[in-house]
Parts: C-alpha cells; structure tokens; sequence
C-alpha cells in the first residue's frame, strides 16, 4: 500500500517523496514493493523507480535524478530532520506504533489504528467493501477483520502463513503457478503448502525469520503472472484517496508549491 500511495503522489507530479522502511523488510507483494530496493539498490514499479538512499544527500541526489529514494529508518529520524510537508503512516501495522498530529502540518493514517484528529488529520479506510478509500476526518477506520479479502471466491485459502516460529526459505519464486498441496517452501523444516491452484502473486524473501502465524505469501487463483508486476485494484484506490487528501489541504495554482509536498 504505501508503494502504491507513493507511485501515484509521484505520477500526480508530487516528487519530492522519501520513503522509510525497517533494515528487512517483511513485504510479501515484493515486485511492486519499493523496500526491495534496500536489497537490490533499485526498484522499478510501473515504470517508477525507487532507489536506495542513506543519507540525507542521497535523498537529494535521488530527486535530482527523478527517483523515488528508500531508507532504512525505522526510528523516522528523516521525519524529524526534514520536517516535510505531509507524514503518511502506511505501515498497516492495525494500530499506531508512534505517528502524531505534531510530524507534519497533514498527517495522514492508513487503515485500523488511527483516530482522525487525535493522531492523525486523516484516516483513510482500507477494508474492502464499499467505504473503501473514504477519507475520514473525525474518527477511526473500520476495526480489522482479521479475514482476507476474497479474490477469486478465496480468502484465508489464498493466503500462505508460518507453521511455526524460524527461518523461511521459499522453493518456489513469485510469478510461478502452483497446484493445491505444491510445496512453496519451509519454516525450521515444517513444509509450506498451497490450499489453491493458482499463480504465487507474492512471496517474502528467504532467509528471513517469521513468528509461527505470519503470512509469508499468497496464491492468486486467478491465475494471471501480470497482476505480480502490477498495482492492486484496492492498492490503487487507496493511494487515490491519499492524493485527494492532500489535495484538499495543498491543492494551489502554484506547481513549485504543489511539489514541496512530501512523504
């Protein structure tokens, strides 16, 4: 979700946007994930690349040359020392880990977690169904189900989590197609299996270790390898509520002040 926000401020010429992520990230969707260019320097979604930034000259440096730049910072130091515009929180995490009215002039929160105008200015919903990306100004979104949501019929079918607590390593890569019961890895040993046919739209890197319940990856039943390299429809609609939002409190005449906004 946060890529796909942070795709379309940039296609809507809202450039000056930097990125924070955890040193390993946990993103399962990694082909349109911009924290995998912490792994591989550069990632290229829909033809916007983010780059790997450390310091705040490579932020620079990275706008410079049209690029979206990532860094590893969790602790949100940029936010303090850049004092940006606009504070999206995108972690999804189901709850507030930290963000606060005072990081920036609009903050915004995705999802469960955030009370508009105690935390955040805006909360923009993120349950699929029909207040899908609404912007809510006083309030909280809706509480998280725990369910995912259904693509193809499926729900919790499509979605491969951790047996057990250990180290993940994946057999398989994102974009094959699986049958039901194909093996797509292990955790400590314990066989990761498929419940569905269907093509591994996402997959979290190997070597990484998971508490027992995590979701690893999911399966797409509809079998379709182009949607692994494309922008969700819920993605897209989210990120579309996230533009309006800024919109509403930036929106100008002036293209040089339109482009201080960032992320």
């Amino acid at each position: 979700m946060a890529s796909a926000v942070a795709w379309r401020l940039y296609q809507a010429n809202l450039r000056r946007i930097f990125m924070m992520e955890v040193p390993l990230p946990l993103a399962v969707r990694r082909r349109v994930s911009f924290c995998e260019a912490l792994h591989t320097d550069q990632q290229t979604i829909e033809g916007v690349t983010g780059v790997l930034a450390a310091t705040r000259q490579q932020i620079e440096a990275a706008w410079a040359n049209g690029f979206i730049p990532v860094t590893a910072d969790p602790e949100w130091q940029q936010v303090k020392e850049s004092q940006p515009d606009v504070v999206i929180d995108a972690i999804l995490a189901k709850r507030n880990l930290g963000t606060a009215l005072m990081e920036a002039a609009l903050v915004i929160g995705l999802g469960p977690g955030f009370t508009a105008g105690q935390d955040t200015h805006m909360v923009i919903e993120t349950n699929r169904g029909h207040h899908l990306g609404r912007i809510i100004t006083k309030g909280s979104a809706q509480p998280n189900t725990g369910i995912p949501g259904s693509i193809g019929g499926y729900t919790e079918e499509r979605v491969l989590r951790a047996p057990v607590a250990g180290v993940f390593n994946a057999c398989q890569d994102i974009g094959a197609m699986i049958k039901r019961e194909g093996r797509l890895g292990d955790v400590a040993g314990i066989e990761v299996r498929a419940s569905i046919d269907g093509v591994v739209r996402g997959l979290i890197r190997s070597g990484v270790h998971v508490s027992r319940g995590m979701k690893l990856g999911d399966i797409d039943p509809r079998g379709d390898p182009s949607f692994c390299d494309t922008i969700s429809d819920k993605a897209r609609a989210i990120s579309g509520s996230v533009l309006e939002a800024i919109l509403r409190v930036y929106q100008t005449s002036d293209p040089v002040a339109t482009n201080k906004i960032m992320k």
